[in-house]
Order: structure tokens, then C-alpha cells, then sequence
């Protein structure tokens, strides 16, 4: 589990394939923070953008680690297959602040931004989600945008999908990836938890109840 706080802003410095076909995933070389690998052990977990992975080799001196990702994730991600800079998060302690809220590090969908400007002191990020999980979006709830906390300001409903509006502080900006965004950006999605359920709950057969 995550709060979706994010711990680090690192880089995916090389990506390996592990096999020669599309069924084979891929290995990724990240470089984070000096410093921030000082906690983590082999087999821990660190959400990559919003997606939970496993640490599978390290080096705390380079300082790097790798993590292995499969077809099925990448073709279910962005962001995760090619050299750049990303979102950190070590999995959450049970005595830990839960500063965001509950993440599970499960992508549910992949967002396009539409726009992502400066207004004022702040940021204005739009993302269109896709109409499946519109159900799920709400006037203040919480979204998971490439492993971040945010809260949603705007909702609006189209065709195409739900655009929300989020407004992001400077220190937000500046202390993930996200200041990285522009329109056309596609971006990992996770809902939120207990949305999930209230929808099992409301949608599920009685016999289930």
C-alpha cells in the first residue's frame, strides 16, 4: 500500500528487454536520490509512477536499483518502457502518516492531458480519463495521477470521457514529475479505494451481499 506522497523524483536510466518477443517484459535501470536506497531491501516495493513494482537488484553506492515489468503491466501503464524521469514511492509502513490517501499501486487507466498551464501562484492540470472510470471521479474526491495524491477541483463529463481539474502547488510541481507534463502527456490512473467498493456495494447482486 501507498499514500501517494511521492518520496523521490528518480530516472529510468536504461530499460533491457527479457526476451526477444512482445510476450517478454522488460528490465529497468532506475537512478534514484542520493541517499534513498538506504531502507530498502531486495523484494521490497516501490510504486514507479503509480505502479507498485518489486525491487529486484540494487546498488545503494551508484546509487541504481532494477525492477522487472511485465508485457501485461507495460501494456497497461505509460511512462514505463523507455528512459526518463519518475514518481518514487516506498511502500507504507503501518506507523507511517498517511499525508494522501489509500493507494493501492494498481493502474486502473491511462489518462491524456489536456492541458497544463500556470494560473497564478498554482498549476491548472486537466486529464481526460477514460468513460469507464468516470463513475468513479468526484467533485473533491482523490485521483492518483503518476503515483500522486491530488484532489479533484472540476468534473465534466463528455463523450469522450471525464476531464478533471486539479490545481497543483509549486512544491508539487517542482518535487515530482509531473512538472514534466504537457498536453498530449499520457498518465497512469488509480481510483479511489473506497470508491471500489461502494460501487461493489451498490452494484453487487443481493445473493452477494
Amino acid at each position: 500500500m501507498f499514500t501517494g506522497i511521492i518520496t523521490g523524483m528518480g530516472q529510468i536510466a536504461a530499460v533491457h528487454p527479457l526476451g526477444d518477443t512482445a510476450a517478454h517484459g522488460k528490465r529497468l535501470v532506475i537512478t534514484p536520490p542520493a541517499g534513498y536506497l538506504d531502507d530498502v531491501g531486495l523484494g521490497d516495493s516501490i510504486a514507479l509512477n503509480g505502479a507498485c513494482m518489486t525491487v529486484t537488484s540494487m546498488d545503494p553506492a551508484a546509487p541504481q536499483f532494477t525492477i522487472d515489468i511485465s508485457a501485461e503491466s507495460l501494456d497497461k501503464t505509460t511512462g514505463l518502457g523507455a528512459p526518463g524521469p519518475i514518481n518514487l514511492e516506498k511502500a507504507l509502513r503501518a506507523n507511517d502518516r498517511l499525508g494522501g490517501h489509500l493507494v493501492s499501486g494498481h493502474v486502473d487507466g491511462i489518462g491524456e492531458v489536456t492541458q497544463f498551464a500556470q494560473v497564478g501562484e498554482s498549476w491548472e492540470l486537466r486529464v481526460l480519463a477514460p468513460r469507464e472510470l468516470a463513475r468513479y471521479l468526484a467533485y473533491k474526491g482523490s485521483i492518483t495521477i503518476n503515483g500522486v495524491s491530488l484532489t479533484v477541483n472540476r468534473i465534466a463529463d463528455s463523450a469522450d470521457g471525464c476531464e478533471v481539474s486539479i490545481n497543483l502547488i509549486p512544491h508539487t510541481v517542482e518535487n515530482t514529475a509531473l512538472g514534466t507534463l504537457k498536453a498530449g502527456s499520457r498518465v497512469n490512473l488509480e481510483i479511489d479505494l473506497i470508491a471500489r467498493y461502494v460501487e461493489r456495494m451498490v452494484t453487487a447482486p443481493a445473493a452477494a451481499r
